[in-house]
């Protein structure tokens, strides 16, 4: 279904706007689907939690969602989607841990590259995998939304129809949120009372950790980055910067630095705080954050997260540096 935004389509900017599309949608999805079974890659992130959403409403158990953790997810991500989407949605939703594979698959692989075309085709792999366990199913949903038809178009970005599957497995989409800017997707989002933490969850590479746990991954260190990105974003939902700063992660390298803990000298990692603002992510300057966060979140990160002992800020802005460190 080539279904593109109409010119003359009014921005959905409030509930009324956002509850009138969701009618159309749904009505429209059972149109499309009939009786026929729908599967859905459920990562988690701000589109397909949506499509996820809408579609549980329109057809209920019709559909399939498949939600893979390949360990490089955030802290509690795969506990929200399975307590959202399980537990208070109803929905059938299968959960595959593969956070040994994939770890298994990265071990001693430094090349940032390297590792995304690795994380990408496990992930497809793995994502077939299930998709061939299951009978019946002709419909594939996908979080596809209007910005990435214009880029696919404009040839900024490839917009891969078919979600990355093997070529011989053949289905028809459903992609209920196609037209939408992503402002509106999250207004939806909300309207179908998903919750805040899910609708307003911040981009994430398709990578995940991977690329700011840098070079070779070691499942320490990727803790001691996913632990820190927790406390960074709680400490900024605190301070209200959540809802203003564009993106903010934290990394952690490869190296160590001498330090201090306990009065006794330590040889462990830096965690570098990362926090920019941008409209296209094709240039980005970098937030000021307040001297005394700044202070809280080196004293929590340090005392807190196992094998650190130093937090450092990139003041870089894009260019030269490039918002993610990978």
């Amino acid at each position: 279904m080539n279904l593109r935004r109409p010119d003359e389509m009014q921005r959905i900017t409030n509930e009324t706007l956002a509850d009138k599309f969701i009618e159309e949608q749904v009505s429209l999805i059972k149109e499309q689907i009939g009786n026929q079974k729908v599967l859905l890659a459920l990562s988690g992130g701000v589109d397909s939690s949506v499509v996820a959403a809408l579609l549980s409403k329109a057809i209920g158990k019709q559909l399939y969602c498949v939600h893979v953790n390949t360990g490089l997810l955030r802290k509690g991500e795969s506990e929200e989607v399975i307590d959202v989407f399980q537990n208070q949605m109803d929905a059938n939703l299968i959960y595959i841990d593969a956070t040994d594979r994939f770890l298994d698959k990265l071990k001693n692989v430094e090349d940032p590259e390297t590792k995304r075309k690795i994380i990408g085709n496990e992930f497809i792999e793995v994502f077939a995998e299930e998709a061939g366990k299951l009978e019946g199913i002709k419909f594939l949903g996908q979080g596809t939304i209007w910005p990435d038809i214009l880029e696919s178009e404009k040839g900024i970005k490839a917009h891969h129809n078919s979600g990355g599957l093997p070529e011989d497995m053949e289905f028809e989409l459903v992609e209920p949120v196609r037209i939408l800017f992503k402002d509106e997707v999250r207004l939806v989002g909300r309207r179908l009372g998903l919750p805040e933490s899910m609708v307003d969850r911040q981009p994430f590479p398709g990578p995940g950790l991977g690329v700011r746990c840098l070079g070779v991954i070691e499942r320490k260190r990727l803790e001691a980055v996913r632990e820190s990105d927790a406390i960074l974003r709680e400490e900024f939902k605190k301070a209200g910067l959540n809802k203003t700063v564009w993106q903010y992660f934290t990394v952690v390298p490869d190296f160590r630095t001498t330090g201090v803990k306990d009065g006794k000298r330590s040889f462990e990692w830096p965690v570098i705080i990362r926090a920019v603002n941008s409209v296209d992510a094709m240039t980005a300057t970098v937030e000021e954050i307040p001297f005394d966060l700044m202070q809280k979140l080196v004293q929590r990160i340090t005392t807190e997260v196992e094998g650190v002992n130093r937090v450092l800020y990139d003041f870089t802005p894009k260019p030269t540096g490039t918002i993610e460190w990978e």
